[in-house]
């Protein structure tokens, strides 16, 4: 496992429907890069698509391996001969299902491939949402190893949710990758109303597990609707060290220094006591479970 990881949150605004044009933009964004030593590069949420797609996710969704295909030409687009980890949100077509999904893939290695995919587990159907018309539900919440050490995954609504960055990091994940597509709420205050929950969330996700955790969100206007941006990089204290610009298209480059994280750990053991504790929380949730 290396000490420090070089990433660049990419606050992108995708052309709506248009895959092939996004690809382009990526292997630009990547060329953009040169020499910067950027190890992993983080897209949004559905970043290759737009998000309102409705109906059209059937149309623009690809398999798990068509985007590892279409990411590995991007790259040879750039002319990148360096490695390169991509972890970007698209909607996946499995067979006859469809998925809100998050793929983390290895470049221009020896061992390249895909090495996780995440399908979203809560669709939002509230306010502007209308996931669940249009998407399955995933059903596993898997924490999975790269080149830099364990990792995990999950997609917007999913972080909202205590207990799944809990089961990542109980799985082992040093790092949380948090693809979104947030849209703006009540602009009354300093920030939006949902950059500054989002903001809020990562920062105890990583304090509560000493983790890092690199929120990526859609930026700019779509279908009248505003994505924030807004992205952001958390400490394994629970520090902001790295954010993005409201709306704005932006590349944030920012350091990961994986032994910070042992030593946040052991200044605050919560991810220690949870763990010693998990047989009466299973136990608590299996009785929850069988209620009717």
């Amino acid at each position: 496992m290396v000490g420090m990881i070089r990433h660049a949150l990419v606050q992108f605004k995708p052309h709506k429907s248009q895959l092939p044009r996004n690809l382009e933009r990526l292997s630009a964004i990547i060329r953009q890069l040169g020499d910067e030593g950027v190890d992993v590069l983080t897209l949004p949420e559905t970043a290759l698509t737009g998000y309102f797609l409705q109906a059209g996710v059937r149309e623009q969704a690809l398999t798990a391996s068509q985007l590892f295909t279409a990411l590995q030409e991007a790259v040879r687009g750039a002319g990148r001969r360096d490695p390169l980890d991509i972890c970007v949100g698209f909607y996946e077509r499995d067979g006859g299902s469809f998925f809100n999904s998050a793929l983390y893939a290895e470049l221009g290695t020896q061992n390249a491939g895909v090495r996780h995919v995440h399908r979203k587990m809560f669709l939002p159907t509230y306010g502007v949402f209308d996931e669940e018309r249009y998407v399955s539900r995933g059903w596993r919440l898997d924490a999975f190893d790269t080149r830099f050490g364990r990792v995990g995954m999950l997609i917007c609504e999913d972080a909202w949710h205590a207990s799944t960055a809990a089961v990542l990091a109980l799985k082992g994940a040093d790092i949380l990758y948090i693809p979104t597509a947030s849209p703006v709420r009540d602009l009354t205050g300093v920030e939006p109303a949902n950059a500054q929950r989002w903001e809020d969330t990562a920062k105890g996700i990583a304090a509560e597990h000493g983790v890092y955790v690199l929120t990526t969100c859609l930026s700019g206007f779509e279908g009248g609707k505003g994505f924030s941006g807004m992205s952001h990089m958390m400490d394994p204290y629970g520090v902001v060290v790295a954010k993005g610009e409201l709306f704005s298209e932006q590349i944030i480059i920012t350091d990961v220094h994986l032994e910070s994280i042992q030593a946040a750990r052991y200044e605050s053991p919560l991810l220690a006591d949870l763990r010693a504790n998990l047989p009466e929380l299973v136990r608590a949730f299996q009785e929850v479970g069988e209620v009717r």
